[in-house]
């Protein structure tokens, strides 16, 4: 009797504890799957390398979770604690602790977005890195900066002397804490398959030594015209002049050599002053890129326009346009054309 009532004890014991545990699990997973106290919306930020307990804590302090111990607790049991990704979240209502935790680890962050302008400089792409508030800065100052070899090796893995011209125009989406050599990483990948892939589709007979070349001519077309249309004409020019012996010049190398001494205003004696980019002195392509050319300049490099023209200036009118030439003559004619057009809009105002 006595072994039948100490079974009892036992089995009621087991009962009333296995009881107990399933309403601790009941109250849990209720827990687990209710909402978040947000009113309206809620941004999250996970700094890298943070855990689940700090994240309980900062929502929890902020009036969001409750409990923030089983989150973390949860989230280590279920070794989804060493999963979680850095970045922005941002939670809407109903956002459930257990949906909170899926959305950590799979990393479903807010993506903030950075745009490599066509035509920019190295140096306007590394001012506008460094403006941008969600990229983390690890290059230092921009304005004493140059991107050498070593710090292209080092810090991009590029094996390349001279940066311009290297990273592709384009919108780039990331999560905050990005960091500024992370960008130019990934542009400078783009750029490298962009231009393959241009220099594979070339015409043939270009006088064009490499995939270089054409990203140095390029970035002249860019600097040279924003209209789509022109660019394979102005390419034309200048490979027919590269082909016939003559000096391409281009008034945006001189611009670049000039660097920081280049006011706004191009002169004449800017034009007689020899520097390696001054196209006006020396034959040939410049010794580098002079911008950032993008997928139409490189396009346009590689299959130029066909045609007789080896002069060119802009008309002066309002859309950006320009007149092409086959001889000096006519060339002289539209820029006195160009300069007559210039003092009528001049008068006008």
């Amino acid at each position: 009797m006595r072994g039948l009532t100490l079974r009892l004890r036992m089995v009621v014991a087991v009962v009333l504890g296995l009881a107990a545990v399933a309403s601790v699990a009941l109250v849990f997973q209720r827990w687990l799957t209710a909402p978040l106290d947000i009113e309206d919306q809620y941004v999250l930020t996970v700094a890298r390398g943070a855990g689940a307990g700090s994240i309980a804590a900062q929502l929890a302090n902020d009036g969001l979770l409750r409990r923030p111990a089983w989150f973390a607790a949860y989230a280590r049991l279920t070794g989804q604690d060493r999963q979680i990704q850095s970045g922005e979240y941002v939670l809407d209502a109903p956002t459930t602790p257990d949906a909170l935790l899926a959305r950590l680890v799979a990393g479903d962050v807010k993506l903030h977005s950075f745009t490599i302008v066509e035509g920019w400089t190295v140096q306007q792409l590394l001012a506008a890195l460094d403006r941008h508030p969600a990229i983390e800065k690890t290059l230092g100052p921009t304005d004493a900066m140059p991107l050498d070899a070593r710090l292209l090796a080092d810090k991009l893995g590029m094996q390349a002397a001279h940066a311009e011209g290297w990273f592709f125009p384009e919108t780039y989406r990331f999560p905050r804490g990005t960091t500024d050599a992370e960008m130019l990483r990934r542009a400078h990948a783009l750029m490298r398959q962009r231009l393959q892939a241009a220099w594979e589709q070339r015409a043939p007979g270009l006088p064009l030594a490499s995939d270089y070349d054409a990203l140095i001519l390029a970035s002249i077309i860019e600097r040279e015209t924003a209209l789509a249309s022109e660019r394979p004409q102005i390419a034309g020019v200048f490979v027919r002049r590269l082909q016939q012996g003559m000096r391409l010049q281009t008034d945006p190398t001189v611009i670049y050599g000039l660097g920081a001494e280049f006011d706004g205003n191009l002169r004449r004696r800017d034009l007689r002053t020899d520097t390696p980019y001054n196209t006006y002195t020396r034959a040939g392509l410049p010794p580098t890129p002079i911008a950032l050319p993008g997928e139409g300049a490189l396009r346009a490099a590689v299959n130029p326009a066909e045609g007789s023209a080896l002069f060119f200036v802009a008309t002066g009118r309002d859309d950006g346009s320009h007149k092409f030439s086959d001889t000096l003559d006519e060339h002289n004619a539209a820029v006195a054309q160009y300069l007559a057009t210039l003092r009528a809009r001049r008068d006008d105002s």
